[in-house]
């Protein structure tokens, strides 16, 4: 449903707000995302323009998040690479459907449900879950 784009950029907005307060190199995003730093770059690049993370150059720089993980949720991340296209006018051009047909229409609400259901979700909600499986990280059994 997502694109790889957008799940790149998943993985790293959640691996910086892990460490909201560290820069994280772009190598260090890579091998823990498990993303190739090539694509990453591209994918930082397109969230810096964004506003979603900075980046600073040099010794101790890196990547860092621009806002606080309970003000970004999954649909901005979402929207920042790679949004979700709504179905707005027949995507056969027909002049004919001047509203949608009932199989365009029945789509673009399942798209709106699914950009509400993205928009509902924190980053920190992500982090902060319950769940026994840490995003990002493997988890060993003792």
């Amino acid at each position: 449903m997502i694109s790889k784009t957008a799940e790149y950029a998943l993985r790293a907005v959640t691996c910086l707000a892990v460490e909201p307060e560290a820069s994280t190199s772009a190598d260090v995003l890579a091998e823990k995302t498990k993303v190739p730093r090539r694509y990453l770059t591209r994918v930082l690049q397109d969230l810096a323009s964004m506003g979603l993370v900075t980046s600073r150059s040099g010794p101790g720089g890196g990547y860092l998040l621009a806002h606080a993980t309970d003000e970004v949720t999954i649909l901005d991340v979402i929207n920042a690479v790679a949004p979700l296209e709504r179905i707005n006018a027949c995507p056969l051009g027909l002049k004919s459907h001047s509203s949608l047909c009932p199989l365009h229409a029945e789509l673009d609400r399942a798209y709106a449900a699914t950009e509400a259901a993205f928009a509902a979700v924190t980053i920190r909600q992500l982090l902060e879950s319950t769940n026994p499986i840490v995003p990002l990280c493997e988890v060993t059994s003792s």
